[in-house]
Parts: structure tokens; C-alpha cells; sequence
């Protein structure tokens, strides 16, 4: 057998010489697809349910909404373990499975458990949800938005957490290999509504009614149309509110000839949801930044390329004075990885 592809070798030198380059060729090409990473990931095949409520003690979200969903998962087939956490207005439950129950199937299984369990929690309590495709290891990109010194009194913590949610965020969104990315620190911006109860009194209005009238007086809606010769005008009226003063204007009822409006009767301001903690760095005072979750099973080289390329554009398109500083990055520590082997 040998002698034999010896005699080949020797008789057709020419098909060899294009094996081994097309073998050459083959290997160059695997070098660069291989995946590379600093640590392995040993997180186990499971699925994380989370529920928030606003107000609920440990006791009430273990028996009202943790009991509930682990009670649903407990017939999944091909489920190893079933284990929970009950905090003050949080729930988690984490589904293990067996390692050959493939990640898309071991979800679509607990998505329909889910809605079973939400039949059986009050929809004021709360909703489970499904935590995205990755792991512990996924945080790949951890970064924050540093102001120049010469604009530090133009960006307050609001305003940063505001361009990390609709500037950063949203253009991270989307890159190959990531599956979601968190935002930390700041405040987020709400519009408030501040009323005074004794000019309520006054003017006869109930709390009901100024919520039915700022839940009606902010959305658009449509009508018909108007033909006229080859044209088609269409029919619609704007209400969403757009500034604090869209607040100010809306009526919540007739008293008499005169309307009362919000403004009559509270006052709008901009406010932020109560915090639990808070981001700070190098002792400075509050930041604002955000972490990229690598998609479970992705190329981890890969998606931080992927991750670079896109921090560079979105970089040329934040307000003068912000930038992105990276504090940390996995493709230092996996650089440094294979530098040491």
C-alpha cells in the first residue's frame, strides 16, 4: 500500500505539488477562522427567567412569582436542575439542561412554560422574561463615557445616560457575535408629572382622571382620506408629547367654561425610576457606561474586531466633548494569552 502511493507520488508530481499547496492554502485559512479566546467558557447549557416587580418582599416573589415558574419548568424534557434566587422585587430562575439539548430548543421549551406561569401571576406583578443568549464570560467590552474637562458642566449624569441609550447603545446593537448590550450608571430620564392635591380638591379632579387624560393625550391617531383630482390627502392628528410644555397644555377636564389643564394642577418636570446603586470611576464622582454580551458559542475574537470597528464609527458621531473609553477589553487579554504560550 505505501510502495504503492510512493509510485503515485513519484509518476504524478504534479497532482502532489497542487494537494499540498491546496493543503497550505486549507490550513492558512483555518488559522485565521480558529477561534481564539483567554479563558474557556465553562458556563453549563441553561436558560435564566427574570421577573421584576416594584415592591414585593422575598416571601411574596418566592410564592407568587418564583414558585409559579419553577413549578411550570419542572415537565421540561431533558432538564438537569431547576434552582432559584428571591430578592427584595427580583426573581430568577436558571434552567439547566443537558449538553446536548441544543441552546434554541432548551429556550423555545421555556418560552412555552412562561406563558403557562403567567397565567398563574398577576400581570401587576410583573412579567417573566428570557435573559439573552450569553454567559458570564460574555462581557467582552466594558467602557464608559468620558467628558472632556473643558465640558464637564454641559453633561450632567442625566444627559450622559441619555446619550448612552439612544447614541451608543443603539448603534452597538447589531454587530456580529453580540447579543446584547447593558447600560450602567447615570439617570434615566423620565418626564414627571408632580400634582398638588389641595388644587386638585379645588378644582374637583380625581387622580383618575389625570391619568386617563395623559395616557389619551399622547398618541397620534388617523382618520381617512380626501380625494381631490389625481391627489389623496390624508387625515391625522399629532398628540404625542414631544416637551414639557405638551404637558403643560393637556386639558383634563371642563369646569365650568374654563378648562383645567395640567399645569392648573401640578407641576412637569423631568425625574428619574428610584436607583439601587450607582457606577462611579477612579473616585471622580458618577459615570456612565455600558457592557457588551458575546452571543454564547461565538468567536470571541471575532465579535471584539467586530465590536472595534463599530466603536470607531460611532465615536465620530457623539456630541463634542463625550468619547468612549474602554476599561476593559478581551482582545488585550487574549493578545496577551498568546503571547505567553
Amino acid at each position: 500500500m505505501i510502495q504503492n502511493i510512493i509510485r503515485f507520488s513519484v509518476k504524478n508530481k504534479l497532482v502532489v505539488a497542487i494537494g499540498v499547496v491546496a493543503l497550505i492554502i486549507a490550513g492558512i485559512n483555518s488559522m485565521f477562522k480558529l477561534p481564539l479566546d483567554a479563558v474557556p467558557d465553562i458556563t453549563n447549557n441553561q436558560v435564566q427567567i427574570v421577573t421584576t416587580t416594584s415592591s414585593l418582599a422575598p416571601q411574596e416573589v418566592e410564592q407568587l412569582i418564583t414558585f409559579p415558574v419553577e413549578n411550570s419548568m419542572a415537565n421540561i424534557p431533558g432538564v438537569t436542575e431547576v434552582r432559584s434566587i428571591s430578592r427584595f422585587g427580583l426573581s430568577v430562575v436558571t434552567v439547566v439542561f443537558e449538553e446536548d439539548v441544543p441552546i434554541l430548543n432548551a429556550r423555545q421549551f421555556v418560552k412555552e412554560q412562561i406563558d403557562v406561569a403567567s397565567s398563574e401571576i398577576p400581570s401587576e406583578l410583573g412579567s417573566p422574561e428570557m435573559m439573552p443568549i450569553t454567559t458570564g464570560l460574555g462581557e467582552i467590552y466594558q467602557y464608559v463615557l468620558q467628558v472632556d474637562p473643558k465640558s464637564s458642566k454641559q453633561y450632567s449624569p442625566m444627559e450622559l445616560r441619555t446619550i448612552q441609550d439612544w447614541i451608543v447603545k443603539k448603534q452597538l446593537m447589531g454587530v456580529e457575535g453580540i447579543i446584547e448590550v447593558s447600560s450602567f450608571g447615570g439617570f434615566l430620564k423620565q418626564y414627571e408629572v408632580a400634582v398638588d392635591p389641595l388644587k386638585m380638591q379645588s378644582r374637583n379632579v380625581t387622580m383618575s382622571e389625570v391619568f386617563a387624560a395623559l395616557e389619551k393625550n399622547n398618541q397620534n391617531s388617523g382618520g381617512s382620506y380626501i380625494e381631490k383630482g389625481n391627489n389623496a390627502f390624508y387625515i391625522r392628528t399629532e398628540g404625542l408629547v414631544k416637551t414639557l410644555g405638551d404637558i403643560d397644555q393637556i386639558v383634563v377636564k371642563e369646569n365650568g367654561v374654563a378648562p383645567v389643564l395640567i399645569r392648573d394642577i401640578a407641576k412637569t418636570g423631568y425625574g428619574s425610576p428610584s436607583r439601587y446603586g450607582a457606577m462611579t470611576m477612579d473616585g471622580k464622582g458618577e459615570a456612565v457606561g455600558g457592557i457588551t454580551l458575546m452571543l454564547k458559542g461565538a468567536n470571541s475574537s471575532q465579535a471584539i474586531d467586530n465590536v472595534h470597528e463599530r466603536i470607531e464609527r460611532i465615536q465620530s458621531t457623539l456630541p463634542e466633548g463625550v468619547s468612549i473609553y474602554p476599561y476593559l477589553d478581551r482582545s488585550v487579554l487574549v493578545g496577551k494569552a498568546i503571547h505567553t504560550v
